[in-house]
């Protein structure tokens, strides 16, 4: 394919992943042998918080009395929404029976986890949407048991408006820990809580590699990255917003990637004239993460036709993709690799990120190309059962004892051998293996 990159980015994703799992393993270790005070001292260390970690009734209506209305209301608007969807989202799960053969049924049942552990980052940001994206889609779920882990304020505690989604969206315990101790609390029950079944919600590289370190011992979301997006225009785009677009996904983080993917290069020019003096408007700490972001990880290219634009963008498999082009459904039966798309200008990734309904929670670093977001589904066991007549387990029997024997496994053979002994006693069977 002719790429032609206008800005090439000087690092990836990955550039900068330091070696961050000896201390991660270390820190997980120490608190598993000795529980809540370990979890305290590195929360008192690198939370700077000694206040009470589990958030009391009387600590959570004191908190969401500090919001205002307006921010309630807003965050209930969202919350209805994610809640709406999930709700669409786990109807498309059914348990499921079938008669294979006669007499032998098989069948499907989703069953929700018991305990779901969700992570809210509050650190460079307070990420409020992340606590309504992650205990909505575990309530819609099921799950029994939600808690909920935030870094707190140094001295202070935890954001009022953090606390009031977490409520407000259903979680049964709220508490103000960050970080890998965060995690581990979850992982292994303290504070008075089950132990997690799954941990969900994204993080700061520490947070992912405890998800990543865990895994096994409990079930995750996925390893999250740095965010990325791109944005695929062609000529109809308009370059204000779409340059508005990439700086707003730059704001993430210094090494979080944008990438412009386009047919046309004038537009292409236009949206590089731009984007200098749209990320110089930012605020400060915005404006820092967004120089670095763009300076160093993103990419313009020019493509021939939206062809080789739609085959390029499944190749990096965005986290988010936005489409701004004609033919928005040719674009959508077209793409095959991202996390969650945007079609059209009037959508963008910041309302998927707040408050448009569909989760946030996506996967980075390339992971769309084989899996999906944070839904319902991520919380919910698709487990499968069986029964049978004895007339139904016949053939299941003969086929059963001849593969096992085959494959060598003599004692798998002989529980089909005893079943079909006693239920047809009358009978030979050749249950040699052939082959």
């Amino acid at each position: 394919m002719a790429r032609t990159y206008l800005k090439k980015a000087m690092l990836t994703s990955r550039s900068d992943a330091g070696d961050t799992a000896a201390t991660v393993t270390e820190i997980l270790a120490d608190i598993e042998e000795r529980g809540e005070v370990a979890a305290l001292e590195y929360a008192a260390k690198f939370d700077q918080y000694e206040g009470n970690v589990h958030l009391t009734q009387d600590e959570i209506d004191a908190a969401c009395a500090l919001v205002p209305q307006r921010l309630k209301d807003d965050i209930l608007f969202a919350h209805d929404n994610v809640r709406r969807f999930a709700e669409v989202q786990k109807a498309t799960v059914q348990d499921v029976q079938y008669e294979i053969n006669p007499g032998l049924i098989a069948g499907q049942k989703a069953i929700p986890v018991a305990a779901a552990g969700c992570y809210v980052p509050a650190g460079r940001y307070r990420h409020i949407a992340s606590a309504i994206m992650t205990v909505t889609t575990a309530k819609v779920a099921g799950c029994n048991h939600i808690a909920v882990c935030s870094a707190p304020q140094p001295g202070v505690g935890l954001y009022p408006a953090i606390v009031f989604a977490a409520h407000a969206c259903g979680a049964d315990k709220i508490m103000a820990i960050g970080g890998v101790q965060g995690i581990a609390a979850m992982a292994f029950g303290l504070f008075g809580q089950p132990k997690a079944n799954i941990i969900v919600g994204p993080g700061n590289q520490f947070v992912a590699e405890a998800k990543r370190t865990l895994y096994g011992r409990v079930g995750i979301d996925m390893i999250a990255g740095p965010t990325d997006s791109l944005i695929l225009a062609d000529k109809t785009a308009d370059p204000h917003i779409v340059a508005t677009d990439l700086v707003s996904q730059a704001e993430h983080g210094y090494n979080s990637p944008v990438w412009l993917v386009t047919d046309h290069r004038p537009l292409a020019e236009d949206v590089l004239s731009r984007v200098p003096d749209l990320i110089a408007d930012l605020p400060d700490l915005n404006r820092e993460n967004a120089e670095a972001a763009w300076r160093d990880y993103a990419e313009v290219i020019v493509c021939e036709d939206r062809e080789e634009m739609a085959a390029t963008s499944d190749a990096y498999a965005p986290e988010h993709l936005t489409v701004q082009a004609e033919d928005l459904d040719w674009w959508l039966d077209r793409l095959l690799c991202y996390g969650s798309l945007f079609l059209g200008e009037e959508t963008t990734v910041s309302y998927g990120d707040k408050a448009a309904g569909t989760n946030h929670v996506l996967p980075t670093s390339g992971a769309a190309s084989y899996t999906g977001g944070l839904s319902v589904h991520k919380y919910m066991k698709m487990v499968t059962w069986q029964r049978a007549t004895r007339e139904g387990s016949r053939k299941v029997a003969e086929a059963t004892a001849r593969i096992s024997r085959l494959e060598g496994m003599e004692g798998h053979a002989r529980a089909a051998d005893v079943r079909l002994a006693k239920y047809f006693p009358d009978e030979t069977f050749d249950l040699t293996a052939h082959g």
